[in-house]
């Protein structure tokens, strides 16, 4: 069974997954945790990825069948992806191994999860016997946008929105999302950033007035962000199938322990991590790595979250430029013990006050799992460059931001556990930046798409077609509003398509 964060409604997974936000506007949480004994994640060394996915999914989401989850599992994995592995493991050194999640169909680790929601959200529907047409609202800061509409680009019964930062994406993820086709896809420019897009969507869910209107229309209102437990349960698998990957090259013994290092925006792809520790995994330190914007590192390291008077820079990992971590809700709730009152009263605090403080043995209990560190610009283009001439591995803006924030952490702790760096979107998605941090010297001469054939000229990798098909296609997405008037923009939106 699934609870909200803020309340005492129980609910089963499907029907969490349908509605993405309990109505009292908590996060829906796993009520207990299916425990996964070692000789089971041992077995999942032996498996191909659609495997070891059903095994972990069909323990976490109990109310869908095998054969359910299996079609769905299939439908997500079976094509779209470059590399048969789905989520291959790459070994940087010794000690260090990189998780390639960008191997889908719009090279970010966003797909690993909404290539598969529309599945569980259809299974939904028809579980709960929902009838009207789903209405998928989002709010990306630069992936989830682009995931999102390919994962549900067509679907019948289903209607995907998305909002983003109007000047806080990379170029390469405008164009991707506003070139979007399909007859029921709908992308918004906000002015404002990514926590302005958030917390608008927010607003939205919380609207009993839009609600009726959609209801009116026949359509029914449901989150393909973080959010939603359908977008997080996916997640929880990759974190397995690495350890099952280190378990099968023999780079780790079953039980070791391994350290994982997750570049941090939204905290559902750390928790996703969490998640999986508490299910069993034998998880060491997990490792929150945060761009310049590090409320999360301040957080950890002090147990204030404190978004008063905190600048917001756009930096060059825009996935990471989030002051609102909506995920980090789930965390509290578990740090307060289980306790509905104390998590509401905290987010209460952050919405009115800028800020909360958890107490003293809540921040014990977070920094026993918890580790954290910070890179800023220079920082993350440096590792671009070292990893590239140390390791002959390119990486891209969030993945150095994770690579620096563990180099610091081993200089810091000698920690000598294996580490898994999370890697979270293909290079090619950033090209000026990682051009620049290899050596370039005229990447402002350049625009983003020269940048991806020159990169792809000076280090031998190959620019995804993707990339390199996007400035041809016709933008068919030009809408753009203010953010305290997306419930508007969409209502008009919906007028004309």
């Amino acid at each position: 069974m699934m609870r909200s964060t803020r309340g005492s409604e129980r609910v089963q997974p499907s029907q969490a997954i349908l509605r993405g936000l309990a109505p009292d506007g908590g996060l829906y949480v796993p009520e207990t945790f299916p425990e996964f004994p070692m000789e089971t994640i041992t077995a999942l060394a032996d498996m191909p990825y659609e495997s070891r996915a059903l095994q972990i999914l069909s323990r976490f989401l109990p109310d869908f069948t095998e054969e359910e989850l299996k079609e769905a599992i299939h439908g997500a994995y079976g094509t779209g992806f470059d590399d048969a592995r789905i989520a291959p493991l790459v070994k940087l050194d010794d000690a260090t191994y990189a998780l390639e999640l960008w191997h889908g169909p719009t090279l970010a680790f966003k797909d690993m999860a909404l290539q598969l929601l529309p599945y569980l959200l259809m299974l939904s529907a028809k579980k709960n016997g929902e009838k009207r047409e789903i209405f998928i609202l989002v709010a990306t800061s630069g992936d989830t946008g682009k995931a999102a509409l390919e994962g549900f680009l067509d679907v019948p019964g289903t209607r995907c929105a998305v909002f983003y930062p109007q000047d806080g994406v990379s170029r390469a993820q405008r164009l991707q999302m506003v070139t979007t086709g399909g007859r029921n896809t709908h992308v918004i420019a906000v002015r404002g950033n990514f926590d302005d897009a958030q917390s608008g969507v927010k607003q939205i869910f919380g609207s009993n007035e839009f609600a009726s209107v959609m209801n009116e229309q026949g359509r029914v209102l449901s989150s393909a962000n973080s959010i939603n437990f359908g977008r997080l349960v996916p997640q929880i698998v990759y974190y397995f199938s690495a350890y099952a990957d280190l378990i099968k090259t023999g780079q780790i013994q079953p039980g070791e322990e391994v350290n994982f290092c997750v570049p941090t925006g939204n905290f559902g792809d750390i928790l996703a991590a969490d998640y999986a520790r508490r299910a069993g995994l034998p998880v060491g330190r997990l490792i929150c790595a945060s761009n310049t914007n590090k409320v999360l590192t301040d957080f950890i390291e002090t147990g204030v979250y404190d978004i008063s008077n905190r600048p917001f820079y756009k930096t060059v990992a825009p996935s990471m430029d989030i002051l609102i971590s909506s995920n980090l809700e789930r965390l509290i709730f578990t740090l307060t013990g289980n306790d509905p009152l104390c998590t509401a009263d905290l987010m209460r605090q952050l919405s009115s006050e800028k800020r909360y403080q958890i107490d003293g043995e809540m921040l014990r209990r977070l920094q026993a799992v918890y580790a954290c560190g910070y890179a800023d610009e220079k920082a993350l283009e440096d590792e671009i460059s070292r990893r590239w001439h140390e390791n002959n591995y390119l990486m891209d803006t969030h993945t150095a931001v994770a690579s620096a924030v563990l180099r610091k952490y081993v200089e810091r702790t000698g920690d000598t556990r294996k580490h898994v760096i999370v890697s979270t979107a293909s290079p090619y998605k950033f090209g000026p930046a990682v051009l620049r941090s290899i050596g370039a010297l005229d990447v402002d001469t350049m625009d983003d798409f020269e940048c991806c054939v020159k990169l792809s000229a000076l280090t031998g990798t190959r620019e995804p077609d993707v990339i390199k098909n996007l400035p041809g296609l016709p933008v068919r997405h030009d809408m753009v509003c203010d953010r305290d008037k997306m419930s508007e923009a969409l209502i008009e939106m919906l007028k004309t398509r």
